[in-house]
């Protein structure tokens, strides 16, 4: 019972010294003892008998574990061995999570932010003036306005041809002074413009007998400017009919089938409504003997007939295809009001 009481203390103390035992570091297998190597070196103290007997020291700080050359197959060896098992497993598994390769988490790197900085301009020391638009309202400021004349007709027909045509055509398009009528000193209305340049117009009247033409056409720039015109000639018109050559509420079908049924004298309108009847031979200009440019009328804008792009370019290629061939022959007469 003393023996079993010994062993049974002696392996207390074992578990408490592996516990207090520093392990090592993962990777490092310590050696373990050699059987037979002497331990260290015994106190003086100590008896012969207990060196012999091979076993536990009388006292705890005598090295217990130490063990003499030939003395195995005791208990003490057996627990020795299962302790160093023990720790050749620890090391194994230690060795076999290191062998693995450790799998490293890319890091993203960070990535440069550049900011646009805006372009520096290099400022001129001599800032270049931006040039005014001249609008008509100033210009009639500095200066009253002039009424048209035949040579601004001439003029404008050489800006608007001179790119395209060549000088031989460009002088076949121009018009002598005989082929134009007084032009209008602002002082005149409408009514007492065409008394001047109309002497004999009732027996004009009296003579027209055709269909599908007029005596005299009236171009203007709106549809709303021909009825202030037709409304300003009744001094002049008397009893003569007069028909509307415009696009507003009125269908080409209308005129069409007015012109061909009825005889008309005086023809007032737009430039392209008049220039549609005349390819549509819906109009005949043979029988016309004065044509009348509203040129100085202005509008709300201050723009003149000529002006505004849409009405210079029809009236332009009306008086290309069929006006100055009939001013040249001597038919027909331009008169600017």
């Amino acid at each position: 019972m003393h023996i079993k009481a010994f062993f049974s203390l002696s392996r207390l103390l074992c578990q408490t010294q592996c516990q207090l035992r520093p392990r090592p570091c993962p990777g490092q297998r310590r050696p373990p003892a050699a059987r037979g190597t002497p331990g260290p070196a015994p106190r003086a103290g100590r008896s012969a008998q207990a060196r012999g007997r091979g076993g536990m020291g009388d006292t705890l700080e005598e090295p217990w574990w130490d063990t003499e050359p030939g003395a195995g197959g005791t208990p003490e060896s057996s627990d020795d061995e299962a302790i160093e098992k023990a720790s050749e497993n620890r090391t194994a598994t230690c060795q076999d999570s290191d062998s693995k390769p450790a799998v490293k988490k890319k890091r993203k790197q960070p990535t440069e932010c550049f900011l646009s900085q805006p372009e520096e301009k290099q400022e001129s020391s001599v800032k270049a003036k931006r040039r005014k638009k001249k609008k008509i309202s100033d210009v009639l400021q500095k200066s009253p306005p002039k009424p048209g004349v035949p040579a601004d007709l001439q003029n404008l027909l050489t800006q608007h041809f001179g790119e395209n045509r060549s000088v031989i055509e460009i002088e076949e398009l121009k018009l002598s002074d005989s082929c134009f009528l007084p032009a209008n000193d602002l002082t005149h209305s409408f009514s007492s413009y065409l008394k001047e340049i109309c002497p004999k117009w009732a027996k004009l009247r009296r003579s027209h007998k055709e269909k599908k033409s007029v005596v005299m056409l009236v171009l203007c720039s709106s549809a709303l400017r021909s009825l202030e015109l037709i409304k300003s000639m009744t001094a002049f018109k008397g009893d003569c009919r007069v028909i509307k050559l415009f696009a507003k509420h009125i269908k080409i079908k209308e005129q069409m089938n007015m012109l061909e049924k009825g005889m008309f004298h005086i023809g007032v309108g737009t430039p392209g409504r008049v220039k549609a009847l005349v390819e549509q031979d819906a109009l005949c200009l043979n029988s016309t003997k004065y044509m009348i440019l509203d040129w100085n009328w202005r509008d709300q804008k201050l723009r003149r007939m000529m002006d505004i792009p849409e009405i210079k370019k029809e009236t332009i290629d009306l008086l290309e295809k069929s006006i100055i061939k009939l001013c040249r022959d001597g038919s027909v007469k331009l008169g600017l009001f």
